[in-house]
């Protein structure tokens, strides 16, 4: 329906458990209309700073993401990559991370994402973000955000689409990540209650929607009525 509107799309992810390829034929399997074109990722802007940068990553990622950085160069490694890893989080995994890191005279961490935790079909599970800070308290060391919530992320994906952000509007389900994230981008921003909603968002002591709604389809009513 937004598409056949005539409005343009994007859909911001921090998914870090799969390429986008697999992301998208996991959304076209329930009927979504989408493409990879039009997903914008924390792995290719990884990728774009550690090109720009020279940077040789450690990955601390998920098996099914690594695809996404077959193009980086990891021999002899000058920065590490978190990504939300699940089962890979095991301790020496992130020993050899912290090694890496405390090695370096100026250690470089660079996180697909800050997030605290998320929800799949079998509950809350904890995020990249929980690793991420970790690491940070280890190392004395200052993360890279690169995903949700980070300025530039949600900037890459205006781009793309050649909007303002005053034109635009974010549509999620994380408080912070989606919402406080686009809105101190100058977005508005929709929060839906599912997905990873708690009733306990909306007494946030610093992030207010500009509304909430109910499900995705009652967020589409909405601004297609004010076209």
């Amino acid at each position: 329906r937004i598409k056949a509107s005539g409005l343009k799309l994007r859909f911001c992810t921090n998914e870090t458990q799969a390429t986008r390829e697999k992301f998208v034929k996991k959304l076209q399997g329930m009927g979504f209309d989408i493409s990879v074109a039009e997903v914008a990722a924390p792995a290719p802007a990884a990728c774009r700073i550690l090109k720009e940068r020279s940077l040789r990553p450690h990955l601390l990622v998920h098996n099914d993401l690594v695809p996404e950085f077959a193009e980086i160069d990891k021999a002899n490694p000058n920065c590490v990559v978190i990504g939300d890893a699940a089962e890979n989080f095991t301790y020496a995994n992130l020993n050899e991370a912290f090694r890496v890191l405390i090695g370096m005279e100026k250690p470089v961490l660079i996180s697909l994402g800050r997030g605290r935790y998320y929800k799949e079909t079998d509950g809350l599970k904890l995020d990249v973000g929980a690793y991420m800070k970790a690491l940070e308290y280890a190392c004395d060391v200052q993360a890279e955000v690169v995903g949700k919530p980070a300025k530039m992320f949600f900037e890459s994906a205006l781009a793309e689409m050649g909007v303002p952000p005053q034109q635009a509007i974010m549509i999620g389900d994380d408080i912070v990540n989606d919402v406080g994230g686009a809105q101190r981008c100058g977005l508005r921003a929709l929060q839906v209650r599912t997905g990873k909603y708690r009733p306990c968002d909306e007494n946030h002591p610093h992030v207010k929607p500009d509304a909430y709604v109910n499900n995705l389809a009652e967020a589409v009513d909405i601004i297609l009525q004010q076209l």
